[in-house]
Protein backbone atom coordinates (compact mmCIF):
# COMPACT_ATOMS: atom_id res chain seq x y z
CA UNK A 1 0.00 0.00 0.00
CA UNK A 2 1.61 3.26 -1.14
CA UNK A 3 1.35 6.26 1.17
CA UNK A 4 2.28 9.90 0.71
CA UNK A 5 2.19 12.86 3.07
CA UNK A 6 1.65 16.30 1.58
CA UNK A 7 2.94 18.78 4.13
CA UNK A 8 3.62 22.42 4.87
CA UNK A 9 6.11 23.43 7.54
CA UNK A 10 6.55 27.18 7.52
CA UNK A 11 7.72 28.69 10.81
CA UNK A 12 9.75 26.46 13.12
CA UNK A 13 9.92 23.19 11.18
CA UNK A 14 7.64 21.35 13.63
CA UNK A 15 5.61 19.55 10.98
CA UNK A 16 8.64 18.78 8.83
CA UNK A 17 10.37 17.19 11.84
CA UNK A 18 7.37 14.87 12.30
CA UNK A 19 6.85 13.90 8.67
CA UNK A 20 10.54 13.23 7.99
CA UNK A 21 10.64 10.83 10.95
CA UNK A 22 7.44 9.17 9.72
CA UNK A 23 8.88 8.84 6.21
CA UNK A 24 12.05 7.15 7.52
CA UNK A 25 10.17 4.65 9.68
CA UNK A 26 7.13 3.96 7.49
CA UNK A 27 8.38 4.20 3.89
CA UNK A 28 6.10 7.11 3.10
CA UNK A 29 6.76 9.57 0.26
CA UNK A 30 6.76 13.29 1.09
CA UNK A 31 5.58 16.28 -0.93
CA UNK A 32 6.24 19.82 0.29
CA UNK A 33 3.09 21.70 -0.79
CA UNK A 34 4.88 25.07 -0.69
CA UNK A 35 7.65 23.95 -3.07
CA UNK A 36 5.45 21.66 -5.20
CA UNK A 37 1.84 22.94 -5.36
CA UNK A 38 0.82 20.36 -8.01
CA UNK A 39 1.29 16.59 -8.02
CA UNK A 40 -0.39 13.49 -9.41
CA UNK A 41 -1.57 11.47 -6.40
CA UNK A 42 -3.39 8.77 -8.38
CA UNK A 43 -0.74 6.09 -7.71
CA UNK A 44 -1.12 6.38 -3.92
CA UNK A 45 -3.59 4.34 -1.89
CA UNK A 46 -3.50 6.61 1.15
CA UNK A 47 -2.77 10.34 1.28
CA UNK A 48 -1.85 12.30 4.37
CA UNK A 49 -2.02 16.05 4.83
CA UNK A 50 0.19 17.59 7.49
CA UNK A 51 0.44 21.19 8.62
CA UNK A 52 0.83 23.54 11.51
CA UNK A 53 -2.36 25.24 12.60
CA UNK A 54 -2.62 28.91 11.60
CA UNK A 55 -5.62 30.92 12.83
CA UNK A 56 -7.42 27.59 13.51
CA UNK A 57 -6.74 26.28 9.98
CA UNK A 58 -4.31 24.11 8.08
CA UNK A 59 -1.80 26.20 6.09
CA UNK A 60 -3.24 27.71 2.92
CA UNK A 61 -0.78 25.76 0.75
CA UNK A 62 -2.27 22.49 2.03
CA UNK A 63 -5.85 23.63 1.52
CA UNK A 64 -5.06 24.75 -2.03
CA UNK A 65 -3.16 21.55 -2.80
CA UNK A 66 -6.05 19.38 -1.58
CA UNK A 67 -8.58 21.41 -3.56
CA UNK A 68 -6.57 21.07 -6.76
CA UNK A 69 -4.93 17.63 -6.56
CA UNK A 70 -6.85 15.28 -4.26
CA UNK A 71 -8.58 12.39 -6.09
CA UNK A 72 -12.03 11.50 -4.74
CA UNK A 73 -11.40 7.79 -4.18
CA UNK A 74 -8.47 7.87 -1.74
CA UNK A 75 -8.13 7.27 1.97
CA UNK A 76 -7.00 10.47 3.69
CA UNK A 77 -5.34 10.97 7.06
CA UNK A 78 -4.54 14.24 8.82
CA UNK A 79 -1.59 15.36 10.94
CA UNK A 80 -1.16 18.72 12.63
CA UNK A 81 1.18 20.51 15.00
CA UNK A 82 -0.10 23.38 17.09
CA UNK A 83 0.69 25.81 19.84
CA UNK A 84 -2.90 26.20 21.00
CA UNK A 85 -5.10 23.28 19.97
CA UNK A 86 -5.66 20.86 17.10
CA UNK A 87 -8.20 21.88 14.48
CA UNK A 88 -9.02 19.76 11.43
CA UNK A 89 -12.19 21.54 10.23
CA UNK A 90 -10.55 23.49 7.39
CA UNK A 91 -9.18 20.39 5.69
CA UNK A 92 -12.19 18.22 6.55
CA UNK A 93 -14.34 20.62 4.53
CA UNK A 94 -12.29 19.54 1.52
CA UNK A 95 -12.39 15.82 2.38
CA UNK A 96 -14.74 14.82 5.18
CA UNK A 97 -13.94 11.10 5.35
CA UNK A 98 -10.58 11.10 7.09
CA UNK A 99 -9.45 7.60 8.10
CA UNK A 100 -7.40 8.98 10.99
CA UNK A 101 -6.18 12.14 12.71
CA UNK A 102 -3.06 12.88 14.73
CA UNK A 103 -2.04 16.10 16.41
CA UNK A 104 0.69 17.16 18.81
CA UNK A 105 2.09 20.31 20.32
CA UNK A 106 4.63 22.29 18.31
CA UNK A 107 6.84 25.20 19.30
CA UNK A 108 4.89 28.40 18.61
CA UNK A 109 6.03 32.04 18.78
CA UNK A 110 3.14 33.64 16.92
CA UNK A 111 1.59 36.88 18.18
CA UNK A 112 1.45 37.18 21.96
CA UNK A 113 3.35 33.90 22.43
CA UNK A 114 6.46 35.68 21.18
CA UNK A 115 6.35 38.01 24.20
CA UNK A 116 6.85 35.07 26.56
CA UNK A 117 9.46 33.31 24.42
CA UNK A 118 6.97 30.99 22.76
CA UNK A 119 4.95 28.02 23.98
CA UNK A 120 5.39 24.26 23.65
CA UNK A 121 9.18 24.61 23.59
CA UNK A 122 10.92 21.40 22.61
CA UNK A 123 7.91 20.00 20.79
CA UNK A 124 7.47 17.90 18.86
CA UNK A 125 9.69 15.82 21.12
CA UNK A 126 10.75 12.18 20.95
CA UNK A 127 7.48 10.95 22.44
CA UNK A 128 5.46 13.03 19.95
CA UNK A 129 7.50 11.62 17.06
CA UNK A 130 7.11 8.05 18.33
CA UNK A 131 3.34 8.54 18.62
CA UNK A 132 3.15 9.99 15.09
CA UNK A 133 5.08 7.05 13.65
CA UNK A 134 2.81 4.59 15.48
CA UNK A 135 -0.24 6.46 14.20
CA UNK A 136 0.86 6.09 10.56
CA UNK A 137 1.91 2.45 11.05
CA UNK A 138 -1.57 1.75 12.41
CA UNK A 139 -3.41 3.09 9.38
Amino acid sequence: MRKVIVYSSVHHGNTEKLVKSIAEECQVDLIDAVKQPDADLSSYDTIGFASGIYFSKFHQSILGFAEKNLPDDKGVFLICTYGGSANYKSIEQKHSTAIGKFGCKGYDTFGPFKLVGGIAKGHPDGKDIKNAVEFVKGL
